[in-house]
């Protein structure tokens, strides 16, 4: 068995990086779980603990999506907050436009269904999980640190493969290995203009 996810590697420019230090630093004493840069990364699909048999058929699905899809360019925008602002769950950061990467997700979870993996009950929003919140001593300076960085934003960033990722869980954090990638079309090129 492996524990394996579907992902777009997200590569963050400098200045992102730069605001995202500010903003833990802001929050340091805070127990925040933060996700680290190198580990930063759009889930497609969690599969959970999957048995190896069904790795071909699920690179399989995989391949066929990122053949008929178009390269995506996106941009980080804005901060946001999964739980109520009484006991908040998850900090993330909004991805903009959304709509292809949305497009894409269901696409992908379309697919997988058809070789037995359900689609996830919640809804598609596509965001990056930038920290889980454990406890914070002070819900007002949390709540200012993260009207101060509201206006986070990155550059463009162009997504270009779909990887199929196993999930190694260490005490000190997860290891993510790349299986398999998937290269998408280029943004006009000749199959993409066609599509």
């Amino acid at each position: 068995m492996k524990r394996l996810f579907a992902a777009l590697k997200i590569n963050i420019d400098a200045e992102f990086l730069a605001k995202y230090h500010k903003l833990k630093q802001d929050l340091q004493f805070e127990q925040i779980k933060w996700v680290e840069e190198h580990n930063i990364h759009v889930t497609l699909k969690f599969f959970g603990e999957t048995e190896e048999r069904k790795i071909p058929e699920i690179c399989s699905v995989l391949k066929k999506r990122a053949d008929s899809t178009s390269s995506i360019d996106l941009q980080l925008n804005g901060l946001g907050i999964f739980g109520s602002s009484y006991a908040p769950k998850v900090i993330w950061v909004g991805i903009e436009p959304y709509a292809e990467l949305a497009q894409l997700m269901r696409s992908v979870h379309h697919d997988l269904k058809n070789i037995g993996f359900e689609p996830d009950r919640q809804n598609l929003v596509p965001h990056l999980t930038l920290g889980r919140i454990r406890f914070l001593r002070d819900k007002s300076i949390f709540k200012r640190a993260i009207e101060k960085h509201n206006t986070i934003s990155s550059s463009t960033i162009h997504l270009s493969e779909i990887i199929l990722f196993e999930s190694i869980l260490h005490r000190e954090g997860p290891e993510y290995i790349a299986l398999e990638r998937f290269p998408m079309i280029k943004k006009n090129s000749p199959e993409s203009l066609a599509t």
